[in-house]
């Protein structure tokens, strides 16, 4: 399993699906074209391209470098990685006929393919050794932070405390801690919160 310090943003869930096989990450999907319309997505692309940096890694058609192009353009102050796919005939299995162009997607790549994409682009220099436990939906319950009355106004204050951005819902909320944080890091993190919080 290869950890990656940067985010991977890809265009589908079956996409992501067949990364989680391969790297860990933080892998956020576009929805296809659903990113154009999305605020809060391009929000946190655009903080996690400044902080931590993205890799790109969308379908070799002209859909998917259409979507590669619009996240190089809301991003251009942040640190982008392009990696890419060859364009290779055939039709997922999952699919009754092949795509429009004929190619073969993210989701239809063997491991060994993806991984020889992301060792030339040179992202595999920059993996993460001895990564903790990741921060689950779970943890964010139990700290108040999601599923409780007052667990919008708590995420609001803990992101401020971070320098982290406002308005995200828990499950973009999540996937933002665990690019920056460990679980036992954020413990840590929301502990020293609380005792700022309790000093005022």
């Amino acid at each position: 399993m290869i950890r990656l310090k940067q985010a991977v943003i890809v265009e589908g869930k079956y996409d992501k699906i067949t990364l989680e096989n391969l790297i860990d990450a933080t892998i956020l999907v576009t929805n296809g074209f659903g990113i154009f319309k999305d605020a809060e997505k391009r929000q946190l692309i655009r903080t996690l391209a400044k902080t931590c940096g993205i890799i790109i890694l969308t379908d070799s058609d002209q859909a998917g470098q259409q979507i590669r192009r619009f996240i190089k353009n809301i991003c251009a102050d942040g640190q982008i990685t392009n990696v890419y796919i060859p364009q290779l005939s055939g039709r997922e299995r999952r699919k009754a006929a092949a795509s429009k162009e004929g190619f073969l997607g993210v989701e239809g790549m063997t491991p060994a393919v993806l991984e020889e994409a992301f060792r030339k682009s040179g992202v595999l220099q920059e993996t993460v050794p001895n990564a903790g436990r990741k921060i689950t939906k779970n943890d964010l319950y139990f700290m108040g932070l999601s599923g409780h009355e007052n667990s919008a106004a708590a995420r609001a204050e803990l992101s401020a405390y971070l320098n982290l951005p406002q308005g995200l819902s828990p499950s973009v909320f999540l996937d933002l801690l665990n690019t920056f944080f460990t679980s036992e890091e954020f413990e840590k993190k929301v502990e020293l919160w609380r005792r700022d919080t309790d000093k005022k």
